[in-house]
């Protein structure tokens, strides 16, 4: 990947000196990929506000995040699968629709319905018109108008409610889900590297309610610099705070993913991806607020991804997903290991100038 540089959009935005560092690590991808494919499909199942809907998860292929070419954010490494050069043709990118049709048709019972939920990422913003044009914006609309509700990523500034009237007009209900992080702004801007502030993400679920839109947030549990306990706490802050504007919270612990500054860090022993005890301790703590609140560990139970100590990873990770359907914090109560105390230690010890205390 040619080493990126920001455009007048990204100009004084976020720290210089990680803009600079993420850019020199950005450089380093060789990989190129198909801009007539994907980039990842595939078939789950979520909780909404209208119910659990089985649920078509499609990854577009672009040319990556305006943002993260410029620099970015200091643990995705998602603009590492783009496609070179910026953009994406509008023929492209309907391929790759046509491609994750293909996908689902293909998953499913001959008898069965599609999906009711259809989430559309591009690893960036989706409303960014660099990254989907509004002739490829509308033609989606169209493609699923007829499913029942639609996610689609995007930073707070391309949220238009002419952009959601797209979606909506066709009776489809439609989120917003934005990249906020955490709701602190010095964690943002500091751990991060994010460019707005809690403000301009209160201002952007406004615009996306007077399109009839509802809102998702997503946070970040553990970026780079926070502590353990520092992180557990951030989170339930932040969860508290986003359930007044968005009807569902979703967690994501970090994981560690190349091309990123997180990578660097990890790669000389100063980062340790958060516990799947943390994630569990949010959940459980937040579990009585006005929104849904779910996490996703991606990676779980590998020294990249959230874990604990090996033996209990895939029995928390199921009690999360259970949690994530159901949204009842007594699913915790079955699931027990002897890390546990492990995971007490590092939470009343680690701190920020001395971390990670374990691997």
């Amino acid at each position: 990947m040619s080493e990126p540089s920001p455009e007048v959009y990204e100009q004084g935005k976020g720290m210089d000196a990680h803009n600079r560092a993420m850019r020199e690590i950005r450089s380093r991808r060789s990989e190129t990929y198909d801009p007539h494919e994907p980039t990842r499909v595939w078939i789950d199942e979520d909780r909404t506000p209208g119910g659990v809907y089985d649920s078509l998860t499609i990854i577009l292929n672009t040319g990556g995040c305006r943002w993260a070419r410029a620099g970015g954010c200091t643990m995705c490494g998602y603009v590492a699968e783009s496609v070179e050069g910026g953009s994406v043709s509008h023929e492209a990118l309907m391929d790759q629709v046509e491609a994750c049709l293909d996908h689902e048709r293909e998953q499913r019972e001959a008898d069965e319905d599609p999906c009711g939920l259809v989430k559309i990422y591009t690893s960036g913003s989706f409303l960014d018109e660099r990254e989907v044009g509004p002739e490829t914006r509308r033609a989606i609309a169209e493609t699923f108008a007829d499913r029942e509700r639609i996610v689609f990523e995007s930073l707070p500034d391309f949220v238009d409610r002419s952009k959601l009237a797209e979606f909506t007009d066709h009776g489809l209900a439609t989120d917003v889900a934005v990249g906020l992080e955490t709701a602190t702004d010095r964690v943002r801007r500091d751990c991060v590297n994010k460019y707005f502030e809690f403000s301009e993400f209160v201002d952007a679920s406004e615009e996306a309610a007077a399109a009839g839109a509802g809102v998702k947030a997503y946070l970040l549990m553990k970026p780079p610099f926070l502590s353990e306990s520092e992180a557990v706490a951030d989170m339930k802050r932040s969860v508290r705070r986003c359930a007044e504007y968005a009807h569902t919270v979703s967690m994501n612990p970090c994981n560690v993913q190349r091309y990123t500054m997180v990578d660097d860090i990890y790669f000389e022993g100063g980062y340790r991806p958060p516990w799947l005890w943390s994630v569990v301790e949010v959940l459980r703590d937040t579990a009585d607020e006005d929104a849904i609140v779910v996490s996703d560990p991606v990676g779980h139970g590998s020294d990249r991804g959230p874990h604990n100590c090996g033996d209990c990873d895939d029995r928390v990770q199921r009690a999360i997903k259970d949690f994530d359907l159901r949204q009842d914090p007594s699913v915790f109560e079955q699931v027990s290991c002897e890390c546990e105390p492990t995971w007490e230690a590092v939470m009343e010890r680690e701190t920020g100038y001395n971390m990670p205390l374990t691997r």
